[in-house]
């Protein structure tokens, strides 16, 4: 088994439960982490035979342009298009954060993180 991190995506979307956060848009930062067996890959060194992270920023950067009220939502779709559209992977953690939140304080960012873990 490996892990397979993608960090510090950074995506420009509108979501949020205010009116101004969904006509406004701001600014998010989402980390993938994707646990899969690599020794395979590592062996042959074929595309084929991994976890493709360009197909990972891909799905997060098309889920993150579907403006939703809670990011809870966002990252949900996120794990659940991961383990539909690659079956190597067996588990898949996603961290969406929200820059500067209008939350009426001074808060660097507001972060949710979930887990899915494929099916046996």
């Amino acid at each position: 088994m490996g892990i397979i991190k993608v960090e510090n995506i950074r995506v420009f979307a509108h979501h949020g439960c205010l009116k101004e956060e969904t006509k406004i848009g701001s600014d998010y930062r989402v980390d993938l982490s994707v646990k899969a067996d690599l020794q395979t890959s590592a062996k042959t060194d074929h595309l084929a035979h991994t976890v493709d992270y360009v197909l990972l920023n891909k799905i997060v950067v098309e889920e993150m342009k579907q403006p939703s009220k809670l990011l809870e939502t966002v990252a949900q779709r996120i794990l659940e298009r991961i383990l539909k559209e690659d079956d190597l992977v067996s588990k898949a953690t996603v961290s969406v954060s929200k820059i500067n939140p209008p939350i009426g304080g001074d808060v660097e960012s507001v972060t949710i993180k979930m887990t899915i873990r494929r099916k046996k």
